[in-house]
């Protein structure tokens, strides 16, 4: 039994990722489109940047408004000139095993970027992966180890905590930020008792809403893990989600029917949203 009346949105997408809402428009990566697309509230679906024969991933944007985007199996930060060009911010190969991942660009510009630990297509061993940090100047450092499939990040509003999914690990972990952009003060913000995070979203009470595809479940998630709403993900699976809207009080989920790079490039995903009561950390 579906727990919200969920809304679709936008159809036809090859595996939406990195849902990103700005300037009233929900900003999406196609990992198996070679794109990244921004859909406003009709429905209506605008490509931004065209990253053709690559795959992106975590989106953001500096504090002069460019957009920065991960390039995954090129492990690059790439950002968004004017036409739509790109041009390379950071190369992460000598730093980072496997693929990157998802990104967070905070209020100071530094961008913080998981990678996969492992070639995951090759089907290698599963290996703890790190955390690289880009400042707004463009240098790469590793700023956390040991860490497993880092993936969906959020950033409390006073910029003090990093919140990290894991998703093997079934965790989402908390770090301190410091103003040179480095963590500290590693621990547990809620261990998941099953659900494998992926796509993560912070709402204004502290609760964190989790994409967790492996289960099936879109689950909203309190300090120290008790499950407080959601239940299983529309259309059966949800790796991402995203508040925004108006008022921050929408919730959008990334669904697609499978991960196989084949299936996912036939354009089956989409966007579907629902009304929460509230709203997402940056609107409060």
């Amino acid at each position: 039994m579906s727990w919200a009346e969920w809304q679709t949105i936008a159809t036809g997408l090859a595996f939406p990722e990195a849902p990103r809402w700005r300037d009233d428009r929900l900003y999406v990566s196609e990992i198996f489109g070679g794109g990244v697309v921004a859909i406003d509230e009709r429905g209506a679906v605008d490509v931004v940047v065209e990253l053709p024969g690559r795959r992106p991933s975590g989106l953001g944007w500096r504090r002069d408004g460019s957009m920065l985007v991960v390039s995954m199996q090129e492990r690059q930060v790439l950002r968004s000139v004017d036409g739509g060009a790109l041009e390379e911010v950071a190369d992460l190969s000598a730093l980072v095993d496997g693929d990157t991942n998802d990104m967070l660009v905070d209020g100071r510009g530094n961008a913080y970027l998981g990678s996969f630990g492992y070639d995951y297509a090759a089907g290698e061993e599963r290996r703890a992966a790190v955390l690289v940090l880009v400042d707004a100047f463009g240098n790469a450092s590793v700023v956390a180890d040991d860490v497993w499939f880092p993936n969906g990040m959020a950033v409390t509003p006073d910029g003090r905590t990093l919140l990290l999914a894991e998703t093997p690990a079934e965790r989402i972990t908390a770090f301190t930020m410091g103003d040179d952009g480095s963590l500290s003060d590693r621990h547990v913000f809620a261990a998941l008792d099953g659900a494998r995070p992926d796509g993560i979203a912070l709402d204004a009470e502290g609760a964190v809403w989790v994409a967790s595809p492996g289960t099936g479940e879109l689950l909203r998630v309190a300090e120290g893990g008790a499950v407080l709403a959601g239940g299983p993900a529309p259309h059966g699976m949800a790796q991402a989600c995203a508040l925004g809207g108006p008022d921050g009080r929408t919730l959008f989920a990334c669904c697609s029917p499978s991960h196989d790079p084949a299936e996912a490039a036939e354009g089956r995903s989409l966007i579907t949203a629902t009304r929460v009561e509230i709203p997402g950390a940056d609107f409060a």
